[in-house]
């Protein structure tokens, strides 16, 4: 197959609907997040599947936004790099998850659950510094990116204005997650899996005029 920029931006929708599907499916599955679930093969794969979700996702995006960087313009360049960064930030947080926690689990527990506790917002008693303060931007980062992305995508009116709108309401279902159950909140996730996959597929199927 001939390399162009049109079949890399194809490319890209393919893994953005992997990101999509993964985000989505991965969210009923999540084990708690207990000490006891660390060295469980549900917690391995649950992370192994979000450092790709990361990845892909990572890819997906960029070439969402190059399919319509000329339309989107300021808003959806901010939308692009706060969503990006917030990938980002969640590949480290999870690398650590996967690779690094469960074989402290026996021999430092409470480093453990205090690691654990960023995300769950249970209170630690282990002092974990500036890891706490990086992650407490994430979910910001997470619904203005989504936010920005979103409308930036519906406005540009390329790709669908329905995915586009999914997407937006998905990151706008983040500011329900602080009046629920961490547990409970991985349900408002979904929209967001839903609109970058939907996204993602637009943009593998999408028939260009040949100049």
């Amino acid at each position: 197959m001939k390399i162009t920029a049109s079949n890399l931006i194809r490319w890209a929708g393919l893994a953005a609907m992997a990101a999509g599907i993964l985000f989505i499916i991965i969210q009923p599955i999540h084990p708690p997040e207990l000490l006891t679930s660390v060295t469980t093969d549900t917690y391995a794969i649950v992370h192994i599947l979000t450092i790709a979700v990361s990845l892909f996702g990572l890819l997906g995006i960029a070439g969402i936004y190059a399919r319509q960087v000329k339309e989107a313009g300021w808003l959806g360049l901010a939308g692009f790099l706060l969503f990006s960064l917030w990938l980002v930030l969640i590949m480290g947080f999870t690398f650590t998850e996967a690779f690094i926690l469960p074989p402290l689990a026996a021999e430092a527990p409470k480093f453990v659950e205090g690691f654990m506790g960023i995300s769950s917002g249970s209170v630690s008693e282990i002092n974990l510094g500036a890891l706490e303060a990086v992650y407490s931007i994430t979910g910001g980062l997470y619904l203005l990116g989504g936010l920005l992305f979103g409308i930036a995508t519906l406005r540009a009116g390329i790709l669908p204005r329905w995915a586009a709108g999914v997407l937006a309401c998905g990151a706008m279902a983040a500011l329900a997650t602080s009046l629920v159950p961490h547990e409970f909140a991985r349900i408002a996730a979904v929209p967001t899996g839903l609109g970058l996959a939907w996204l993602g597929y637009a943009l593998l199927t999408e028939r260009r005029e040949k100049a």
